[in-house]
């Protein structure tokens, strides 16, 4: 019997970014609509990134770091892990000195814009009990890049009135 090839469901992450750094707005002016979703210095989400994220995943393009936190678009993962340029440049916020190129310690994927949501609030967030569960809203969670479940995706878009 031949093999049947059957492909990965799609995963959904959450992706925070300050918008003084790049926002929602930032990517949908982008060229293409798409931009390196560059400067992450945390192993595991750069694991997510090498291991985990596939292109056509969901993102939820999350303000952090501003006087209102939430999500504030959507976007899709579109390209795989690749170097990360910033980790080389002495004159980047970003650099790494101990990262080489022959071998290099951080990596980053594409997002390609989708759309500009309303801002869903991480107070709204916070007070939904469907999301109690959700790892961003975990306390101690710092990291830029969460998984998001399938069933967390699907009620923050009915919360965003997206069908």
């Amino acid at each position: 019997m031949a093999d049947t090839f059957y492909p990965m469901p799609p995963q959904f992450w959450l992706m925070k970014s300050e918008p003084d750094e790049c926002s929602i707005d930032d990517l949908a002016e982008a060229p293409g609509q798409r931009l390196p979703w560059t400067g992450v210095r945390n192993y595991q989400a750069r694991n997510f990134m090498r291991d985990a994220m596939r292109i056509g995943d969901g993102v939820l393009f999350y303000h952090s770091s501003c006087p209102q936190p939430g999500v504030a678009g959507l976007a899709r993962v579109a390209s795989a892990a690749y170097p990360d340029a910033t980790q080389f440049d002495p004159q980047s916020a970003y650099f790494d000195p101990a990262s080489k190129p022959d071998a290099p310690r951080w990596l980053h994927v594409d997002v390609r814009f989708e759309r500009k949501t309303r801002l869903l609030s991480l107070k709204e967030l916070r007070a939904d009990p469907a999301l109690a569960g959700m790892q961003l809203l975990r306390p101690g969670n710092r990291l830029s890049i969460t998984p998001v479940s399938a069933e967390e995706w699907t009620h923050i878009l009915s919360l965003l009135e997206i069908s």
